[in-house]
């Protein structure tokens, strides 16, 4: 019995394996080299700014530069005040809340918390001029900094708390006469440090990106494609595709991976069947934080201690802060595994006032959704960012403190240290009570990892996953893996079906050899 078992297993392969061949050679994935070809065809400027007389000038001002800006390029300041990098918001629609402007003005985060009563300081990473506490008009075009995202000279850089001005001692005119597609380097002055410093918030996105070898993103490699951002987060009318996960609800206007390589990108079908719940990251980018060092937890609660009346910071072996007296205590990781959820492409958010129903288990600021029964829903790999921030135990919801100031006195916790005081300033700008009382609680936030590709031969094999103990997918339960789970009526309903099958295709195939010696004797 065992023999013909054998048998008809090994016939049923052969014929198994004959079919995926011929499938296969059907079809054929977009080729690497094309793709690289493409995209390695740099774009040349039709436009030599330096010969405009309108930019031999000295400017006295950014505002200067930007009129100078509007009076060639008519209608584009009109496109800005329309974008997201302008206004930081933008109209979602949230489950439960409806419609909202969802942005850095209403959202919280576990880093710096959030933007409001700290402009002076956050504008840093503005499109703008003058942007501060105090106010500030969305409405007037000559406070769009035009050169923060189209300097091509290399040398423009936003001044330290002055509300988006730039550094007062950069040349202008010289910037000015330099402007161009936006590079790397427009774009990772802000995104590579993000949540206060290189590779603190994202994980995949830090200094190295800059000039990125193979080995750290085969994407954007300067010895490889040599790609840039604006080359997948395409722009049109300054609208950029591709929103930030920890900022958006709604699945539309994403940059995927798709884009380039289509939804079969392999030779083999058995692959491409895995890319309906399987996300390309998941599989191609196997670890992360590959170059520098990125934050996992950040405790806000032992923030404030002093050594001799002064803050003071410590630093790890690798030069990371373990400790700052303004921010607290830190725990770092490098080339991490990322943890792995379905992620439909639609998120829940916390917003400026919202309720906390739940003080015992840790609050999740930006939810992505999603399942195995959901579906659009696929595995994507994040990275989960963990923090203990200040709350109001009383109205039950997330303080805004107030955590920059220009001097010392006026209850910045950064200057005076003093929770109490810098969560009464901070509430009463934004318009929400405050208690008196602050206690700390557990949150969580989530960064899907998207960047810093690795090379295919390191991509993830079948057995990271389809393995019984400690694969990757370990912690998603929701579905019925091969190789991981097992269940015995499974396994021998799949047993009988394998026999049956193979038994069906050994009868339908003698059938029609007996019939073909049948119709050829006939026809002798």
């Amino acid at each position: 019995m065992k023999k013909i078992i054998l048998t008809l297993t090994f016939l049923g392969l052969v014929v198994i394996s004959f079919v995926i061949v011929i499938r296969s050679s059907t079809y054929n994935p977009p080729q690497v080299e094309d793709l690289r070809e493409k995209y390695t065809k740099k774009r040349i400027s039709s436009v030599d700014h330096s010969r405009f007389a309108v930019l031999d000038r000295n400017f006295q001002s950014p505002q200067q530069v930007t009129a100078t800006c509007i009076s060639c390029h008519t209608e584009r300041h009109k496109e800005v005040i329309n974008s997201s990098h302008w206004n930081w918001e933008r109209p979602e629609y949230i489950d439960g809340k409806g419609i909202v402007y969802l942005g850095k003005k209403n959202a919280v985060n576990n880093f710096c918390i959030g933007t409001q009563t700290n402009e002076q300081a956050c504008a840093k990473c503005h499109i703008g001029f003058g942007m501060s506490e105090q106010g500030f008009s969305f409405t007037d075009s000559t406070n769009i900094d035009c050169m923060v995202c189209h300097d091509n000279s290399g040398s423009y850089v936003k001044a330290n708390n002055k509300a988006g001005y730039p550094d007062p001692a950069l040349n202008l005119n010289t910037i000015a006469q330099h402007i161009g597609r936006p590079t790397r380097d427009n774009c990772g002055v802000c995104h590579f440090y993000g949540g206060g410093g290189n590779n603190v918030k994202h994980g995949d996105l830090d200094m190295e990106m800059f000039q990125p070898d193979r080995d750290l993103d085969v994407h954007m490699a300067t010895n490889g494609a040599d790609l840039v951002c604006v080359d997948c987060h395409e722009t049109e009318k300054h609208q950029i595709k591709g929103k930030v996960y920890s900022l958006a609800s709604m699945n539309v206007n994403r940059s995927t991976c798709e884009q380039c390589h289509t939804e079969r990108p392999h030779a083999d079908e058995i692959t491409n069947e895995h890319t309906i719940k399987v996300a390309c990251q998941t599989c191609h980018i196997p670890v992360y934080a590959k170059a520098n060092s990125t934050k996992l937890y950040w405790d806000w609660s032992t923030a404030g201690k002093l050594q001799n009346g002064k803050p003071y910071t410590e630093e790890d072996s690798l030069g990371n802060h373990t400790y700052m007296s303004i921010k607290g205590s830190f725990q770092w990781g490098n080339n991490l595994e990322p943890d792995y959820i379905w992620f439909d492409g639609t998120a829940d958010h916390y917003l400026l006032g919202d309720k906390i129903q739940d003080t015992t288990k840790a609050l999740v600021l930006n939810q992505l959704n999603g399942s195995y029964d959901k579906r659009n829903a696929q595995i994507i790999p994040v990275k989960i960012h963990k923090a203990k921030q200040i709350y109001d135990p009383v109205n039950m919801h997330l303080i805004q403190p107030n955590l920059y100031a220009a001097q010392a006195g006026e209850g910045a916790f950064w200057k005076d240290f003093d929770w109490s005081r810098a969560s009464e300033i901070g509430m009463k700008k934004i318009g929400l009570p405050y208690s008196g009382q602050y206690a700390f609680i557990e949150t969580q936030m989530f960064w899907p990892i998207n960047h810093q590709v690795s090379p295919k031969e390191e991509s993830l094999k079948c057995v990271d996953c389809h393995v019984r103990e400690n694969g990757r997918l370990a912690g998603l339960t929701d579905f019925y893996m091969p190789g991981r789970d097992f269940n015995p009526w499974v396994e021998k309903i799949g047993a009988a079906v394998i026999l049956f099958s193979l038994l069906g295709i050994l009868v339908h195939g003698s059938v029609r050899i007996a019939m073909s010696f049948k119709n050829k004797k006939r026809d002798q």
